[in-house]
C-alpha cells in the first residue's frame, strides 16, 4: 500500500493541476486517465513487440526442448544462442509488463485519497481528521467510510468545517475549492449509488460499468481469436461482476474512473490491433533485421587485391599439394598389397606341394 500511495502521491500533482484548470473533478479524471494512457502507450507497443518476437521463436524453442529434453543446461545454452541469432531480448518486455500495474493502482489511490495524494495535506493532519469523523454517528455509518474517509470529509465539508480545527487556513481553503467541483454531467461523484434515490441517476455508473466491462472483454477475446476455456472463461464473467459491485458500493468518483479506464483501454486495444498487431510487428521485425544484415554486409571492407590473389592461389594449389602429399602413401600401400599377394600365392603353392 505504501508503494501504491507513493505513485498516487506523484500522480496526484497531475490530477490537482487539471482540476485547478477545469475546476471539475469528472473532467480532471477524464483527462488524467487519457494523458496517462498516452504516456504508457509506447510501453504497450514495446510489450506487444516483445510478445511478437517471442511468438516467432515458439516453434524453434519447442524443437530445442525436444532435442535437449534430458540436458537442461545444453537447452539453456542453445536457447540463448537462438535469442542472440534472432536478435531477441527475452527480458525486454518484463519491465513494460510490470510498470503499468503500480501506476494504475497509483491512479486509484490518488482518486480515493484526495486529501493525501491530490491536495498533499500532511498525513498526520489527515489522520486526525479521519479519526475525528469516525466518531460521528451519522458520518461513521456512511457507506464506504473506512477506505474512502477522505472523500467523506470532502462530501460533508460544509457541515464539518467548524470542527476541522486540525487543518490550517490554507488547507481549509484548498479543501473548500476542491469540494465544489464534484458534480459531473449532473451526477454527484461524492455519493455512492448504494442508498441513493433513483432520480439521482447514480445507478447509471454501475450499469455502464457492467455493460462496458462485458463489452471490452468480448472485444478483446474476439480480436485475439482465442477460445476462452476453464478459469479464463470464468474470469471473463467474474471481473465485470466485481467491477459493477465496486461501482455500486463505492463513491461515484471511483466508479467514474473505472468507466473511463475501461473505455480508454478498449480504445487502446483497438489502435493496437489496427496498427500494432502481432503479424504487423513480426513483419516489421523481419524487415528491420534484413535491413540490418544488408547494412552490416555493406559495411564490410573488401580485402586488398594482393591478399585476395594470395588466397585464390592457395585455394587453387590446395588440390595439387594434397595429391603430391598423398602420392608416396599410395605407392607404399600398392607395394604392400603386391607383396602380400605374392606371399599368399607362394604359401598356397608350397602347401599344395
Amino acid at each position: 500500500m505504501a508503494i501504491f500511495n507513493f505513485f498516487g502521491s506523484i500522480l496526484g500533482y497531475l490530477l490537482w493541476f487539471l482540476y485547478s484548470i477545469f475546476r471539475n473533478y469528472g473532467v480532471a479524471i477524464l483527462l488524467f486517465t487519457i494523458i496517462l494512457k498516452i504516456v504508457l502507450f509506447p510501453m504497450s507497443v514495446k510489450q506487444q513487440r516483445s510478445m511478437a518476437s517471442q511468438s516467432k521463436l515458439a516453434d524453434k524453442q519447442k524443437e530445442l526442448q525436444k532435442l535437449y529434453a534430458n540436458n537442461q543446461q545444453k537447452y539453456n545454452d542453445e536457447l540463448m544462442k537462438l535469442y542472440e541469432k534472432e536478435g531477441v531480448n527475452p527480458g525486454a518486455g518484463c519491465l513494460t509488463t510490470l510498470l503499468p500495474f503500480p501506476i494504475m493502482l497509483g491512479i486509484f489511490y490518488s482518486v480515493i485519497m484526495p486529501l493525501s495524494n491530490t491536495l498533499h495535506i500532511a498525513s498526520e493532519t489527515v489522520q486526525q481528521a479521519t479519526d475525528y469523523i469516525s466518531r460521528i454517528p451519522g458520518v461513521a455509518s456512511a457507506t464506504g467510510l473506512g477506505m474512502y474517509s477522505e472523500l467523506q470529509i470532502i462530501k460533508h465539508f460544509e457541515v464539518l468545517r467548524p470542527n476541522l480545527t486540525m487543518f490550517s487556513p490554507e488547507d481549509l481553503e484548498k479543501i473548500d475549492f476542491f469540494s465544489t467541483g464534484f458534480r459531473f454531467l449532473g451526477l454527484d461523484l461524492l455519493s455512492s449509488p448504494q442508498g441513493s434515490g433513483f432520480l439521482t441517476f447514480l445507478w447509471v455508473i454501475p450499469v455502464l460499468s457492467l455493460v462496458l466491462s462485458f463489452g471490452s472483454q468480448w472485444y478483446m477475446t474476439r480480436s485475439t481469436g482465442q477460445t476462452q476455456t476453464g478459469c479464463t472463461k470464468a474470469m471473463m464473467y467474474v471481473f465485470p461482476l466485481i467491477s459493477v459491485y465496486w461501482a455500486f458500493i463505492m463513491p461515484a468518483a471511483v466508479g467514474m474512473y473505472n468507466i473511463i479506464s475501461i473505455v480508454t483501454s478498449a480504445l487502446q486495444t483497438l489502435v493496437m490491433n489496427k496498427y500494432f498487431s502481432t503479424d504487423q510487428l513480426t513483419a516489421g521485425n523481419e524487415a528491420r533485421r534484413a535491413v540490418a544484415l544488408e547494412l552490416a554486409e555493406a559495411g564490410v571492407r573488401p580485402l586488398p587485391a594482393a591478399q585476395q590473389k594470395l588466397i585464390a592461389d592457395k585455394l587453387a594449389s590446395a588440390p595439387q599439394q594434397k595429391q603430391a602429399k598423398d602420392a608416396p602413401k599410395q605407392k607404399q600401400q600398392k607395394k604392400k598389397k603386391q607383396g602380400s599377394s605374392s606371399g599368399d600365392s607362394a604359401s598356397y603353392m608350397g602347401s599344395k606341394k
